[in-house]
């Protein structure tokens, strides 16, 4: 099996992008980009096609699409999954249901833009299947049900389905019923990421690679290369911002990972369903990811060894043994159909998870520099809300993008090590044993999620 090398979905498209080339010394631009994931790629192009006579580039250390865009596990989701409570706090509750709406809008509006500029990632309009596989996960699910429609969510757009008709969709071993939400899609994350970047290019937006940004100042990005002076800049570098000087508490870079397998014969697909093609989790506290590939593979992530001490991110996508043996424990567990099928690749990467676990995106004018991240794993779809809103900050535009409630938001800094570091590994195995217990005929709720919550602040 494979492990590493970015991540399967750049094997899936015949392996890495050649690399463009780097800053070739000092230059001078109205908005310079840092990171060329999503996030920036977004920006760059909500920015030319607001004005195209604007100067943007983009520098970035490995090359577009290195880091989570190109390894997620491809859920185009339009998901709100922070506090509501915590973004009401600092703002109102119609606030909160105007970004609520605003994130589920993502997913027409990346469709949209995947049409128009003909990027073709395996994109399939679907459904959200969040399965309870124990009693206790199908009241929890039942109760965020009814959370999210004290919120007003349409009732069009998620609903509970029993046992029976779980198993319709996906036959999932001791599956007791579903959360399904509606209006998500599929996505293959590096051919959307690639073809994003070649979008912009098409614009003229300049994208340097294998150019390592040493430090972000008013007016100045510092590279080993040279420094591009920018009246705006826009740090977009999500999990990867504590490596950036000053940085290092700022968000924590949470690893994620997933395995894969080797395309399913048809006769095990007779037998599992999914025909679908739905976006598959469960009601697990430690939770797991997964989709149906476009080549009937079934891609399978999870928290696995969630992070790393110093705030390290891992090397070109290797994740660990344990790792691949949790998550593979996780697929067998769901599809014991699939224990014969052989998996071929196993990656990781990391998200962006702020103090309050809360996504945030903003501008300071004193100094023109601008940031959005923190998604918590639901960065394919935020990222494309933080560009139209980055975009609009920059433009000086009063619309409704910049008066959402994550704008501008300030959260305080996580704690130095090694606190932060028993803190979160703390947290996921109180995670684990709470799902063990809660496994158990007969079992209630586990209060030691719970805990590890407030250990957090999640």
């Amino acid at each position: 099996m494979q492990n590493g090398d970015i991540s399967f979905w750049y094997r899936d498209i015949g392996g890495l992008p050649a690399r463009r080339a780097p800053l070739p010394g000092n230059i001078e631009a109205d908005v310079c980009i840092v990171g060329a994931g999503y996030t920036g790629l977004w920006t760059a192009y909500y920015l030319k096609k607001a004005d195209p006579s604007l100067d943007v580039v983009m520098v970035e250390r490995e090359f577009a699409g290195f880091g989570a865009s190109g390894r997620n596990g491809g859920w185009l989701s339009g998901a709100f999954i922070w506090s509501r409570e915590k973004y009401q706090a600092s703002s109102s509750r119609d606030g909160v249901r105007a970004m609520i709406a605003a994130m589920a809008g993502t997913v027409d509006e990346v469709i949209r833009v995947a049409e128009a500029e003909g990027i073709d990632a395996d994109i399939v309009r679907t459904d959200e299947m969040n399965a309870a596989t124990s009693a206790v996960q199908w009241e929890r699910l039942k109760a965020g049900y009814a959370e999210q429609k004290s919120w007003q969510v349409p009732e069009e757009d998620i609903h509970l389905i029993g046992a029976e008709e779980a198993r319709e969709r996906i036959r999932i071993n001791n599956v007791h019923g579903a959360l399904i939400t509606r209006g998500v899609a599929r996505v293959q994350p590096a051919k959307l990421v690639q073809g994003l970047a070649r979008a912009v290019e098409r614009l003229g937006v300049k994208i340097y690679e294998n150019t390592a940004v040493t430090g972000i100042e008013k007016g100045r990005v510092s590279t080993g290369r040279g420094t591009v002076k920018a009246r705006y800049i826009i740090r977009a570098t999500e999990g990867f911002t504590p490596g950036l000087p000053g940085l290092s508490r700022t968000w924590i870079p949470l690893n994620s990972a997933l395995v894969v397998t080797e395309p399913l014969p048809e006769k095990l697909w007779d037998e599992i369903g999914w025909n679908g093609r739905e976006i598959l989790s469960d009601g697990a506290h430690a939770y797991c990811y997964a989709q149906r590939t476009r080549e009937g593979r079934i891609a399978m992530g999870g928290r696995g060894v969630p992070y790393r001490f110093g705030s390290k991110t891992d090397v070109n996508g290797r994740t660990q043994p344990e790792t691949i043996r949790q998550l593979t424990e996780i697929l067998h567990r769901h599809f014991p159909q699939v224990r014969d099928v052989p998996l071929v690749h196993a990656w990781c990467g990391v998200l962006g998870v702020p103090r309050d676990w809360c996504a945030t995106v903003g501008l300071d004018e004193a100094t023109g520099i601008g940031w959005a991240g923190g998604y918590v794993g639901v960065g394919v779809s935020t990222s494309n809300l933080s560009g139209r809103t980055l975009a609009d900050l920059v433009l000086k535009r009063d619309t409704e993008l910049v008066r959402l409630p994550w704008v501008n938001r300030k959260v305080r800094e996580w704690e130095p090590e090694p606190w932060r570091w028993l803190g979160v590994h703390g947290m996921y195995h109180l995670y684990h044993m709470a799902d063990r217990n809660e496994a158990k005929p007969g079992a209630e709720p586990s209060l030691l999620a719970r805990f590890a919550n407030r250990l957090t602040g999640r």
